[in-house]
C-alpha cells in the first residue's frame, strides 16, 4: 500500500527562470494522480522533485508525513519509469528487471518470486532471455514497467512512459498500468500530455500550465465543471468553445445576435451584476438546426473535419469560430445554419480573471 505525498508552497527555479510556483498538493496514500499539461507546464519537473532527481528551490516535500527535501533519491522508496525506458542494452530482460534487487541484496528466492510474477503479469515470460535490441517498443516498455514493480515500493512514478508507443499498444499498456495499481496499490503519480490517458487512469488530475496548478480534481469535475478558461479549452477534443459576450436581463449578446437564458441562469447572473462574461459550451452540447429558436445563433460553415464516428463542423458567428460535433455531415462550406446551444450545459467565466463564476443551484 502506498503512502501520502504532500507538497507545501513548493517552487522551482533555474536561475531567474521560474518553472513551478507555489505548488500545494495533498496526494492520498494509494491514489492514482495524473500530472497533465502542455509542454513546458512543469509537470515532469514536479515529478522529478518527488523522485529526488531535482532540488526544491523553495517549500517542503513531505513523504509519509516526513520532510523529504534532503532525503536522497535512493532512500525515498520510489520506483520510476522513464519515457526512454533506460534499459541496459547488454542485459537480458530478466537481468534488467532484477538488477536493482540484486544490488540491494534481496534473497534469490524472493527475486525469483517477484520476477516470475512480473513476467507473467506483463506477458514477458517468453522474452526473459532476450536483449532489449531484440524487443519491440511495447516489449521494452513492459520490461521497464516490470523493473519498477518488482521493487515493491510505496511510490510509483511514471514520466510519459507510453509516449513512444502506437495507439493500440497505448491502450493495452493503460490496462496493464491499471491492473498493476489494482494489485499493489502504490501511490501512483503519472505524467502525460495526453488527456485520454489522464481521464482514464486518474483518480484525480493535476492540470498544470506555466508552472501553476489550474485545477486539481476528479476527471469528471475537470471535464464537467472546469475551474477556468484554460481548463475548459485544454480538456476535451475538440476543447470547449468560448467567446466574450454581453449580458443584460436574461439575454446573452453575441454582437448583433441574442439568446435567452433559462430562468435559473438569469437569476444567478443578475445576482452577480456582471455585464460582460466569457461563455463556454462544449462542441457535443451544440447542434445544428434548420430553423432558429430562442437558444440558437445564425452562422456560416467555414471548415469541416471527419473525426471517425463524428464530424467537427466549424461555424463562424460574430467573427468567432465555434466547433460543433455532428453524427453526419450534410452541410456545405459557406452555408448559413442555425447553431443551437443546450442551455443546461452552459458555463460562464469572469472576463478579467477567466475563472469559472459557478453554477445555479440546479447545476451544483
Amino acid at each position: 500500500m502506498g503512502k501520502e505525498i504532500e507538497m507545501i508552497n513548493v517552487s522551482k527555479s533555474y536561475g531567474d527562470t521560474a518553472v513551478l510556483n507555489d505548488i500545494n498538493l495533498q496526494i492520498n496514500a494509494g491514489e492514482r494522480i495524473v500530472l497533465l499539461g502542455p509542454s513546458g507546464s512543469g509537470k515532469s519537473t514536479l515529478l522529478r522533485m518527488i523522485a529526488g532527481l531535482e532540488e526544491i528551490t523553495k517549500g517542503d516535500l513531505m513523504l509519509d508525513h516526513q520532510k523529504a527535501n534532503a532525503i536522497s533519491s535512493g532512500d525515498r522508496d520510489i520506483a520510476m519509469v522513464f519515457q526512454n525506458y533506460a534499459l541496459y542494452p547488454h542485459m537480458t530482460v530478466e537481468d534488467n528487471i532484477t538488477f536493482a534487487l540484486k544490488a540491494n541484496k534481496v534473497s534469490k528466492t524472493e527475486i525469483k518470486t517477484r520476477l516470475d510474477e512480473a513476467l507473467d503479469m506483463l506477458g514477458l515470460t517468453l522474452f526473459r532471455k532476450r536483449l532489449p535490441k531484440d524487443l519491440s517498443g511495447g516489449q521494452r516498455q513492459r520490461t521497464a514497467l516490470a523493473r519498477a514493480i518488482v521493487k515493491r515500493t510505496d511510490y510509483f512514478l511514471l514520466d510519459e512512459p507510453l509516449s513512444n508507443l502506437d495507439v493500440r499498444l497505448r491502450l493495452d499498456a493503460r490496462k496493464e498500468l491499471f491492473n498493476i495499481h489494482q494489485k499493489y496499490h502504490q501511490t501512483f503519480v503519472y505524467v502525460t500530455h495526453d488527456q485520454i490517458e489522464a481521464m482514464t487512469l486518474a483518480n484525480r488530475i493535476v492540470l498544470l500550465h506555466e508552472g501553476h496548478i489550474q485545477m486539481f480534481d476528479t476527471p469528471d469535475n475537470v471535464y464537467q465543471k472546469p475551474a477556468n478558461v484554460f481548463t475548459a479549452t485544454f480538456i476535451g477534443s475538440p476543447g470547449m468553445n468560448t467567446a466574450e459576450v454581453g449580458y443584460n436581463q436574461g439575454k446573452v449578446t453575441f454582437d448583433d445576435q441574442k439568446i435567452d437564458l433559462p430562468k435559473e441562469w438569469s437569476e444567478y447572473l443578475d445576482l452577480s451584476g456582471a455585464k460582460q462574461l466569457i461563455i463556454g459550451i462544449r462542441p457535443e452540447h451544440l447542434s445544428i438546426l434548420k430553423d432558429s429558436n430562442e437558444f440558437s445563433l445564425s452562422g456560416k460553415v467555414v471548415y469541416k473535419e471527419l473525426l471517425g464516428q463524428s464530424h467537427a463542423i466549424t461555424i463562424e458567428i460574430a467573427s468567432q469560430e465555434w466547433v460543433v460535433l455532428t453524427e453526419s455531415d450534410v452541410y456545405h462550406l459557406g452555408e448559413t445554419v442555425q447553431l443551437a446551444i443546450n442551455p443546461s450545459k452552459i458555463h460562464f467565466f469572469n472576463v478579467d480573471t477567466t475563472q469559472n463564476i459557478g453554477y445555479p443551484a440546479s447545476r451544483q
